[in-house]
């Protein structure tokens, strides 16, 4: 494994390698890597919404690749189980006894496709496992695998045969991210790189579960100044002032853009948070919890990412930036 320099942090050492691997195979998609890293080494989750085909199934895959970790793909369609989710008993006839089988949930990595084309019951099933670490079957509680992380996926334009996500379990993600098509030439590159590939990853997992966790103890221990956590506190309650909302961000939106920016602090080799970790972090920590009025936001479902941006950008311009 890569030791680390006097001048770099196992988690700058650690973004390095995998910006760079992912490089070879994915193009244009530099901040959700970044997002990825983030949810990593602060112990959250990620939810990423675009239309099909701008490689969110190929990043997860990659990413944990690269990581070296397991990885596992649970596509939510409207007829799966929770059981489909987590697992279940099966009976042995061998020793004539009811015997736990994990189901795709175990694993490092989960990729939840299409997340709201799953009913309310299974939806729900991922709760537990995305807070606590864990899943319950039967009365009997299973650890998950450590590190966790789940990647949800969903089409923000399709909305037939979907179920749209209660708010308890979208504040369970502490980011959302939204991709857009490449530009003219990531798209050149794209198919260059496909015409040399194919459908194969080229990725060497030499990242290795020793430097990831070492990176995420040291995420942990980030500083932060008292002047942070007042600026932190200070954007989140501009949303419950905010008249264009329904609703504003909650505490967990704080310690989840406070998780975030100590993460962000540790990749760009820091051992202190300063106010642009932040600033970096605020938009895809919040934006998901930002309920519009319907004058504001019409009548669709989909996400109108330009006035959430328009609202976002009021908050950190009405907040003085500490020193």
């Amino acid at each position: 494994m890569m030791e680390r320099s006097q001048s770099k942090t196992y988690s700058s050492v650690l973004a390095e390698m995998v910006r760079a691997e992912l490089s070879k195979v994915i193009v244009g998609l530099e901040d959700a890597v970044d997002a990825l890293l983030i949810a990593l080494l602060s112990g959250g989750h990620l939810l990423i919404e675009g239309v099909p085909g701008l490689a969110k199934t190929m990043l997860a895959k990659a990413f944990s690749m690269v990581l070296g970790l397991s990885f596992s793909r649970i596509q939510f369609t409207s007829d799966i189980l929770p059981s489909d989710i987590l697992g279940g008993f099966i009976f042995n006839r061998k020793t004539s006894e009811f015997e736990f089988r994990a189901g795709p949930i175990f694993a490092n990595i989960v990729l939840a496709d299409e997340i709201n084309r799953a009913p309310p019951r299974s939806q729900s099933a991922l709760l537990e496992a995305m807070q606590e670490r864990q899943v319950t079957v039967e009365g009997k509680t299973y650890p998950l695998p450590e590190p966790f992380l789940v990647l949800a996926t969903q089409n923000p334009i399709e909305l037939e045969g979907t179920y749209p996500l209660p708010e308890a379990e979208i504040d369970r993600f502490m980011m959302r991210i939204n991709l857009s098509y490449p530009s003219h030439e990531q798209e050149k590159k794209i198919l260059a790189l496909k015409n040399i590939h194919g459908d194969s990853l080229p990725i060497n997992d030499y990242v290795g579960i020793e430097l990831i966790m070492r990176s995420i103890e040291e995420a942990k221990s980030v500083k932060v100044h008292q002047d942070i956590l007042d600026y932190i506190v200070r954007l989140v309650e501009s949303s419950r002032r905010d008249e264009r909302l329904v609703i504003g961000a909650s505490p967990r939106a704080e310690i989840s853009l406070l998780y975030a920016a100590k993460a962000r602090a540790a990749m760009e080799g820091r051992k202190y948070v300063i106010p642009d970790d932040v600033v970096r972090c605020f938009f895809p920590v919040i934006n998901h919890r930002l309920i519009l009025k319907p004058e504001y936001s019409g009548l669709t479902r989909t996400p109108n990412y330009n006035l959430l941006q328009t609202v976002v950008s009021d908050y950190l311009a009405g907040a003085e930036v500490p020193w």
